[in-house]
Protein backbone atom coordinates (compact mmCIF):
# COMPACT_ATOMS: atom_id res chain seq x y z
CA UNK A 1 0.00 0.00 0.00
CA UNK A 2 -0.05 2.48 -1.46
CA UNK A 3 -1.26 1.59 -5.09
CA UNK A 4 -0.52 3.72 -7.85
CA UNK A 5 -1.91 2.99 -11.33
CA UNK A 6 -0.85 5.54 -14.33
CA UNK A 7 -3.22 4.95 -17.32
CA UNK A 8 -1.59 6.87 -20.32
CA UNK A 9 -2.02 7.43 -24.49
CA UNK A 10 0.76 5.22 -26.02
CA UNK A 11 2.36 7.74 -27.57
CA UNK A 12 4.13 9.09 -24.50
CA UNK A 13 6.27 5.99 -23.88
CA UNK A 14 7.86 7.58 -27.14
CA UNK A 15 8.77 10.62 -24.99
CA UNK A 16 9.69 9.17 -21.83
CA UNK A 17 10.53 5.58 -20.65
CA UNK A 18 8.44 3.63 -18.46
CA UNK A 19 10.28 3.78 -15.76
CA UNK A 20 10.90 7.41 -15.95
CA UNK A 21 7.13 7.89 -15.75
CA UNK A 22 7.12 5.22 -12.80
CA UNK A 23 10.21 6.69 -11.05
CA UNK A 24 8.67 9.95 -11.10
CA UNK A 25 5.19 8.97 -9.29
CA UNK A 26 6.94 6.78 -6.94
CA UNK A 27 9.10 9.33 -6.00
CA UNK A 28 6.93 12.06 -5.33
CA UNK A 29 5.13 9.94 -3.78
CA UNK A 30 7.76 8.84 -1.35
CA UNK A 31 8.74 12.74 -1.40
CA UNK A 32 5.61 13.22 0.92
CA UNK A 33 6.36 10.87 3.95
CA UNK A 34 2.90 9.60 4.27
CA UNK A 35 4.01 5.81 2.91
CA UNK A 36 6.96 3.60 3.79
CA UNK A 37 9.41 3.01 0.66
CA UNK A 38 9.29 -0.76 0.69
CA UNK A 39 5.26 -0.01 0.59
CA UNK A 40 4.90 2.15 -2.72
CA UNK A 41 3.41 0.15 -5.89
CA UNK A 42 3.24 1.67 -9.40
CA UNK A 43 2.14 0.04 -12.72
CA UNK A 44 1.82 1.82 -15.70
CA UNK A 45 -1.23 1.17 -18.40
CA UNK A 46 -0.50 2.19 -21.70
CA UNK A 47 -3.36 2.86 -24.10
CA UNK A 48 -2.99 1.99 -27.66
CA UNK A 49 -6.90 2.73 -28.51
CA UNK A 50 -9.09 6.17 -26.79
CA UNK A 51 -10.60 9.24 -27.63
CA UNK A 52 -10.37 12.53 -26.42
CA UNK A 53 -12.00 15.74 -27.35
CA UNK A 54 -11.18 17.75 -30.59
CA UNK A 55 -7.52 18.48 -31.50
CA UNK A 56 -6.41 16.73 -27.53
CA UNK A 57 -3.48 14.23 -28.40
CA UNK A 58 -2.48 12.53 -25.54
CA UNK A 59 -3.52 11.66 -21.73
CA UNK A 60 -2.28 11.17 -18.53
CA UNK A 61 -4.26 10.05 -15.29
CA UNK A 62 -3.35 8.81 -12.33
CA UNK A 63 -5.34 6.62 -9.96
CA UNK A 64 -3.77 6.23 -6.26
CA UNK A 65 -5.49 4.10 -3.69
CA UNK A 66 -4.29 4.78 -0.33
CA UNK A 67 -5.09 3.34 3.11
CA UNK A 68 -7.44 5.93 4.66
CA UNK A 69 -6.31 8.04 7.75
CA UNK A 70 -4.80 10.32 5.81
CA UNK A 71 -6.18 13.98 6.18
CA UNK A 72 -7.63 15.99 3.23
CA UNK A 73 -4.76 18.15 2.89
CA UNK A 74 -2.07 15.65 3.12
CA UNK A 75 -4.29 13.58 0.24
CA UNK A 76 -4.26 17.21 -1.87
CA UNK A 77 -0.16 17.60 -1.38
CA UNK A 78 0.05 14.13 -2.86
CA UNK A 79 -1.91 14.67 -5.81
CA UNK A 80 -0.53 18.14 -6.08
CA UNK A 81 3.36 16.54 -6.18
CA UNK A 82 3.14 13.87 -8.68
CA UNK A 83 0.95 16.04 -11.08
CA UNK A 84 3.91 18.88 -10.95
CA UNK A 85 6.57 16.11 -11.40
CA UNK A 86 4.60 14.51 -14.17
CA UNK A 87 4.32 18.32 -15.73
CA UNK A 88 8.28 18.27 -15.92
CA UNK A 89 8.27 15.33 -17.91
CA UNK A 90 5.10 16.16 -19.99
CA UNK A 91 5.19 19.90 -20.36
CA UNK A 92 3.06 19.53 -23.66
CA UNK A 93 0.32 17.09 -22.94
CA UNK A 94 -3.41 17.72 -23.79
CA UNK A 95 -4.88 15.88 -20.37
CA UNK A 96 -2.82 15.24 -16.96
CA UNK A 97 -4.62 14.04 -13.89
CA UNK A 98 -4.26 12.59 -10.49
CA UNK A 99 -7.21 10.79 -8.14
CA UNK A 100 -6.35 10.12 -4.73
CA UNK A 101 -8.89 7.68 -3.29
CA UNK A 102 -8.95 5.41 0.11
CA UNK A 103 -9.22 1.95 1.19
CA UNK A 104 -11.04 1.13 3.58
CA UNK A 105 -9.18 -0.26 6.37
CA UNK A 106 -12.63 -2.32 7.53
CA UNK A 107 -12.90 -3.62 3.97
CA UNK A 108 -9.43 -4.17 3.35
CA UNK A 109 -7.44 -7.75 2.96
CA UNK A 110 -4.43 -8.98 1.55
CA UNK A 111 -2.76 -12.22 2.27
CA UNK A 112 -1.07 -11.40 5.89
CA UNK A 113 -4.48 -10.21 7.22
CA UNK A 114 -5.35 -13.89 6.89
CA UNK A 115 -2.16 -15.41 7.75
CA UNK A 116 -3.05 -17.59 11.12
CA UNK A 117 0.32 -16.42 12.50
CA UNK A 118 -0.95 -13.23 12.51
CA UNK A 119 -2.39 -12.63 15.77
CA UNK A 120 -1.74 -8.83 15.81
CA UNK A 121 -3.98 -8.58 12.41
CA UNK A 122 -0.57 -6.44 10.87
CA UNK A 123 -1.48 -6.22 7.33
CA UNK A 124 2.84 -6.14 6.85
CA UNK A 125 2.92 -9.39 8.62
CA UNK A 126 5.88 -11.39 7.08
CA UNK A 127 6.96 -8.73 4.94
Amino acid sequence: MPHFIIECSQDLLQQRTPEEIMDSVYKSADSTGLFAPNDIKVRLRPYEYFKLGEQKNNFLHVFGYIMEGRNTEQKAELSKKICAQLTVLFPDISFLSVNISEFESATYCNKALINPENTDQNRHFGL
